[in-house]
């Protein structure tokens, strides 16, 4: 009897020590529940969606050109006499770069001056003889026959000094091209006969290339061609500012490997084969540093997007599944969602797909939120440069700072977040 009663003691024992422990972990649970319950909500500047228009500044790769180029090519037969230019120096245009056998076309040109000279005494001859013709004709003492052979005289004589004036022209334009001039101004090649050698006409001599201003031809996605195009019908659009840059080496870090230029022509139809529409720009080179045959990168600032969803770049962190963003749901806790990226400029991503005019987007204190805090939103202010360090989007006034780039991108009001933080406290 002793062994059952305490058999039944050692039992309930065992069964009050599991109940102690039950109670136990169900008011750790509570205590648990209470403390999450208690956690404040975490301030983040909240950016409420709105589709506005985003200046980009895209780049394309291009290589210098130079339309203008011109070959210096011989007009005349004869020996290369001279050459008047350094290899690889700029010269004027009408500079002269060569001469060729000057002592022939001089003498060519001495002997047609004679041949006019000789011409204009016979045709002042044949002209008196056809008045005193003329005069006899008249008073019945010649026939009509012999007038009309002085007639005939004079005008041949007229004729071959029309014909000795010509070849005196002739051989005075061989005698010019003897020396051959720069028909551009621009950096002249090396040279591609040299002095002393025998020439013919249409040998090529050497080369002059234009090197200010330059051009540069490059195409554009079809995309960007249209928004351009559509930038450019604007009268209250920002206009496009086109630059020109390549670096090289450490000089890059001293010397200005930059020019500012005017984008003149955009084409008129998409290149089937590479859905791109060709571009030019044109730019001035006054201190001869960029050269055609050159690869450089030309840039388009601002070139608009219309109407767009775009995010901060902070906003925007790498998931499981690819990119996400924090939301704001409409009971102040926090939600990611996965999104579709596009174009990212100036801090901002485009975003085409995921999210919605309204969404509200988390952009500060990222790295320290999770799907399910509780969210004291602030307004978002404006920066995109790098992760706020004020998260409540207050200056030193306490007023609200203004949102850059001219954007329509707000965060909540003051007054909704304090009603937000009244109704959070009142559920806690």
């Amino acid at each position: 009897m002793n062994q059952k009663f305490a058999r039944r003691v050692q039992g309930w024992s065992l069964i009050g020590v599991f109940a102690l422990l039950l109670v136990a972990c169900g008011g750790n649970d509570d205590e648990q529940e209470e403390q999450q319950q208690e956690s404040p909500p975490k301030q983040a500047q909240v950016q409420t969606l709105e589709p506005f228009d985003l200046e980009l500044d895209k780049t394309y790769p291009a290589m210098v050109r130079s339309d203008r180029s011109v070959n210096i090519i011989a007009r005349v037969d004869g020996t290369l006499e001279q050459q008047h230019y350094r290899a690889g120096g700029i010269v004027e245009k009408g500079d002269i770069l060569f001469t060729i056998e000057k002592d022939t076309y001089q003498a060519a040109v001495a002997q047609a001056q004679a041949d006019l000279q000789s011409a204009r005494a016979s045709a002042s001859e044949a002209q008196r003889d056809y008045e005193r013709y003329q005069r006899l004709y008249q008073n019945g003492s010649i026939s009509q026959q012999q007038r009309d052979q002085a007639l005939s005289q004079r005008d041949t004589s007229k004729a071959a000094v029309a014909q000795a004036q010509a070849s005196l022209e002739s051989t005075q334009i061989d005698l010019n091209y003897t020396d051959v001039k720069a028909p551009v101004a621009g950096q002249v090649s090396l040279n591609d006969v040299n002095v002393g050698n025998y020439v013919a006409r249409q040998t090529q001599l050497a080369e002059v290339t234009p090197v200010d201003p330059l051009e540069v031809r490059f195409s554009l996605p079809q995309s960007d061609a249209f928004a351009l195009r559509r930038q450019r019908q604007m009268d209250d659009a920002p206009n496009v500012n086109v630059e020109l840059d390549f670096p090289y080496g450490d000089d890059s870090a001293t010397t200005d490997t930059s020019l500012t230029g005017d984008l003149d022509f955009l084409g008129a139809r998409v290149d089937e084969s590479t859905s791109t529409v060709q571009a030019r720009a044109v730019f001035e080179n006054p201190q001869n540093l960029f050269l055609p045959g050159q690869f450089v990168r030309v840039k388009l600032r601002n070139l608009m997007r219309f109407h767009v969803l775009a995010v901060p770049e902070i906003a925007v962190t790498e998931g499981l599944k690819g990119p996400q963003v924090m939301l704001v749901n409409d009971d102040g806790e926090a939600q990611s969602r996965f999104i579709t990226m596009g174009e990212q400029a100036r801090g901002w991503v485009i975003v085409p797909e995921g999210l919605e005019k309204g969404d509200r987007v988390v952009v500060s204190n990222i790295g320290s939120i999770s799907a399910g805090d509780k969210i004291d939103a602030q307004p978002f202010d404006g920066n995109v440069d790098s992760e706020p360090d004020n998260p409540s989007g207050l200056d030193a006034s306490g007023a609200n700072k203004s949102a850059g780039q001219g954007t329509s991108v707000s965060g909540e009001t003051d007054q909704t977040s304090a009603d937000e933080r009244s109704s959070n406290s009142s559920d806690n």
